[in-house]
């Protein structure tokens, strides 16, 4: 019997990570705003109520009140056991979650799912705690992301170690949503760029957003030299103000618990017009 794999993902640092949330001062973390409403706008579109809402991850309490606000009975999962005594969660994981199925006619998911050990699954499990017709929504920073930090922690005197996450790509996302049993799956991408003094600045960014490294071999700690190397690699990326403008690809997907009111794509081969015909050029 072959050993399990070894998880890319530290769920210790995830916990540790989580838990620094709960000090920060408000505002610290500019893409929590963002996010939020990005979601709310994509479920303003949806016309229909969610009686029973799970909001993966508490830092942000302007999603938990949108839902409330919207009649929906919330609970809220944490990965962080301080975050989670703030706001009232329940402690787990995604990848994790024991829960009685079709408990929840809604899961919000607001980052985090490009850092989970196991994507399928925790998709699975999401559908199952979905009652039929139920929504899951949600967002994470996606492929393409963070180029210029990507090229700079690669610069000549900096060890060559892993030390950011691998990226989930749009399709990529859109398979994973059908394979585990999602319909009428959406995704799409939003590119938000910001503009950045120095590296010092972005890396408060990430440590503010819960975007620092979770992988599970961590790498050593930066010598005061490869710092310097990093500072300088990005710092040559600058437009001619001196600012640098970094990428956030935020992937924002969707998909429903199948239920048999549903519309379906046609069969194929059901169509009453031939393509061949519809390709003949007028004449």
């Amino acid at each position: 019997m072959s050993p399990p794999p070894v998880p890319l993902f530290s769920a210790t640092r995830l916990r540790a990570q989580r838990d620094r949330l709960a000090k920060l001062a408000p505002g610290a973390d500019f893409l929590a705003p963002i996010i939020a409403e990005s979601l709310t706008d994509r479920l303003a579109m949806v016309t229909r109520s969610f009686p029973r809402a799970l909001l993966i991850g508490g830092h942000d309490p302007a999603l938990a009140a949108h839902l409330r606000a919207a009649g929906s009975d919330v609970t809220i999962l944490e990965a962080g056991t301080r975050l989670a005594a703030t706001t009232g969660a329940l402690v787990g994981e995604a990848d994790a979650i024991d829960l009685p199925f079709e408990s929840f006619d809604l899961i919000l998911w607001p980052g985090g799912l490009d850092s989970v050990n196991d994507v399928p699954g925790a998709l699975v499990r999401l559908r199952a705690l979905l009652a039929p017709d139920g929504l899951l929504l949600g967002s994470f920073v996606g492929d393409g992301s963070l180029a210029k930090l990507r090229r700079a922690v690669m610069a000549d005197g900096v060890r060559s170690i892993a030390r950011l996450h691998p990226q989930i790509d749009l399709a990529a996302m859109g398979n994973l949503l059908q394979r585990t049993g999602f319909s009428l799956p959406v995704v799409d991408v939003e590119a938000l760029s910001v503009r950045y003094g120095d590296w010092f600045a972005l890396v408060r960014d990430l440590r503010a957003a819960g975007l620092a490294s979770r992988l599970a071999a961590a790498p050593p700690p930066l010598t005061r030299e490869e710092v310097a190397h990093i500072a300088l690699a990005f710092a040559a990326q600058a437009d001619p103000d001196g600012r640098v403008a970094e990428t956030f690809r935020l992937i924002h997907f969707s998909g429903w618990a199948p239920h048999p009111d549903q519309p379906r794509p046609a069969r194929r081969g059901s169509g009453t017009a031939s393509l061949a015909d519809a390709l003949k050029p007028n004449g």
